[in-house]
């Protein structure tokens, strides 16, 4: 019996920050639109009429300011409540469309459709971009491939003419010669800037070139991962989905400050909300964090005394208690801070992550009864804070105020789903 040839979908959100302010302001549909990075800093998400005014990816801000003002592109900071949470409903979806499905990014899914035969993959693409748009509002594009590779290349090509509604497919081996050959080796997925000057350098400009190339070659110059990937071009599958995400080997919350602060009070009062968001984390996964880093930086790019440091310090047991986070957090700063010195960024790394329920007991440990009391303690915040916002309920070192050193995000839009006093409201 002939074994059928796997068909991988790769859906991607189209321009998916721009999309998701769309959803909720109808208005901007055709018309340009940014988004920025946090503090405001670089353009991070662009509409199709803001990429037609030349505008790159990660383009200060500042220097856009002129041109965004003459051409009134409409400018957002970034909303990243928002945006997690339209991520999830596309995925939802996506998830009732597929057996089998590995969550690549915040905007992208790989989709096996290898067994769903009552129609054709093609066909069965464009259902889905019309559920999902019609579900979510988010505009999707969809590669058909063989592989995780080629799906990956014919998303990129459905995004790039308009005549292909959003479809590519690659699945079929009649035209994908003279496909690859119009790929530049730079832009093949798992292929850095490195590799791709190498190749281009031995004369390899195309996809096509690369998968031509002789193994022993492939194998000596870009390790067994550039041989898979050169298998994967041929059409022979050698990367699997992923349906559950790797284990993390760490948990970090960073952020730069929205103007650079020399007080210590103000950064510990940063560092302790940071450690309090990355032990929400850490109990959302359902794991122990045995080791605590804390670091901590000037501005490179201006004037003035510069500074950079970090210390890790193991904790005293493998823990997702926030006040004991928080105090091994506050010591390390303590040794870290200099005086006289403005920083610009702070943040928190836990890592020696192990699953709570396979912890081991230690006769360190605190008895059972005091255990009890930490972890229903701690699932009372996240809860509180679950059901009414991020911060709502926090650790006292936290503070109130927080105007110096707070993210500047002075575009932001409502949260349209996940506030009440936000929601959007009906003409």
């Amino acid at each position: 019996m002939c074994k059928q040839m796997p068909v991988i979908a790769l859906v991607d959100c189209n321009n998916f920050y721009v999309s998701c302010e769309r959803v909720f302001h109808p208005d901007l549909e055709g018309k340009p639109v940014a988004v920025l990075s946090n503090n405001d800093g670089c353009v991070v998400a662009r509409s199709a009429e803001v990429k037609a005014l030349g505008v790159k990816m990660g383009t200060p801000a500042f220097q856009c300011a002129e041109l965004f003002a003459r051409h009134k592109v409409r400018v957002f900071s970034s909303n990243y409540t928002l945006y997690g949470d339209m991520s999830h409903r596309v995925m939802e979806v996506l998830r009732e469309s597929a057996p089998r499905i590995e969550v690549y990014s915040i905007d992208e899914a790989f989709l096996d459709l290898s067994g769903l035969r009552a129609e054709p993959a093609l066909s069965r693409s464009a259902g889905i971009r019309k559920t999902v748009g019609k579900w979510t509002g988010i505009p999707v594009s969809i590669g058909l491939g063989p592989t995780k590779t080629l799906a990956k290349i014919a998303n990129r090509l459905a995004k790039k003419r308009p005549e292909w509604n959003g479809l590519f497919d690659l699945t079929g081996t009649d035209r994908r010669k003279a496909i690859l050959k119009t790929v530049p080796v730079k832009e093949i997925w798992g292929i850095g800037p490195r590799y791709a000057r190498l190749l281009q350098d031995r004369g390899l400009q195309s996809a096509l070139d690369l998968s031509n190339c002789a193994d022993w070659w492939i194998r000596k110059h870009l390790t067994i991962t550039g041989l898979y990937t050169v298998f994967e071009l041929r059409g022979q599958p050698c990367l699997d989905l992923e349906p559950v995400p790797a284990p993390q080997k760490s948990v970090a919350c960073s952020r730069s400050f929205g103007s650079p602060i020399s007080e210590l009070p103000a950064i510990r009062q940063a560092l302790c909300l940071y450690v309090q968001q990355a032990a929400v984390k850490l109990r959302g996964q359902g794991l122990l964090a045995g080791h605590i880093q804390v670091f901590l930086k000037t501005n490179s790019f201006k004037p003035g005394p510069r500074h950079e440091a970090h210390q890790g310090r193991p904790l005293p047991r493998p823990t997702a208690f926030t006040p004991t986070l928080l105090s091994k957090a506050r010591e390390i700063l303590e040794v870290l801070y200099r005086p006289g010195h403005a920083y610009q960024k702070a943040g928190v790394i836990l890592s020696e992550l192990k699953p709570a329920s396979t912890r081991q007991l230690s006769l360190f440990d605190p008895d059972q009864e005091q255990q009890s009391r930490e972890n229903k303690l701690m699932q009372a915040l996240d809860r509180l804070n679950s059901k009414y916002g991020q911060d709502t309920v926090r650790i006292g070192l936290t503070g109130d105020s927080r105007k110096s050193w707070e993210m500047r995000r002075d575009r932001l839009s409502r949260r349209f789903t996940t506030a009440w006093d936000e929601l959007p409201q009906a003409g």
